[in-house]
């Protein structure tokens, strides 16, 4: 769960960056519409970013969990047997399509509505500077 947080929160901000420069948008003075534009397309795009590197660690662990995977071991050894027979690619494409779709949909929301609490609370987002 780690990296999968410390990407969708990383992403996301460089994504907001981004949609700005691109968009000549000032989140200062922008929209509440347009805020929340911004808030949702960097949401989309940062629930994507963590679904894809997340995704072989919790295919790892859907496969093991089922009865009688790969045998007798450590966890450790299991989980590195049930990788090797699963394959690199395979582990990390199965179902990443849908994966991407229910993320990115889901942080799209969480961003969303965390923006939209914090205009309405008349607080903003802590930023740290260089």
């Amino acid at each position: 769960q780690i990296p999968y947080t410390m990407a969708k929160f990383t992403v996301q901000g460089v994504a907001v960056e981004n949609i700005c420069a691109a968009t000549g948008v000032n989140t200062n003075t922008a929209s509440e519409r347009t805020k929340l534009a911004i808030s949702l397309s960097s949401g989309a795009i940062a629930g994507v970013a963590s679904a894809i590197i997340s995704h072989p660690a919790d295919t790892l662990l859907l496969l093991i969990n089922k009865e009688g995977a790969v045998g007798e071991g450590t966890l450790i050894t299991r989980l590195g047997r049930l990788a090797y027979e699963t394959g690199f690619v395979k582990l990390c494409v199965t179902g990443l399509g849908a994966r991407c779709a229910m993320i990115g949909s889901l942080t799209a929301g969480q961003f969303g509505v965390f923006d939209t609490i914090m205009s309405l609370a008349g607080t903003s987002k802590f930023k740290f500077t260089n």
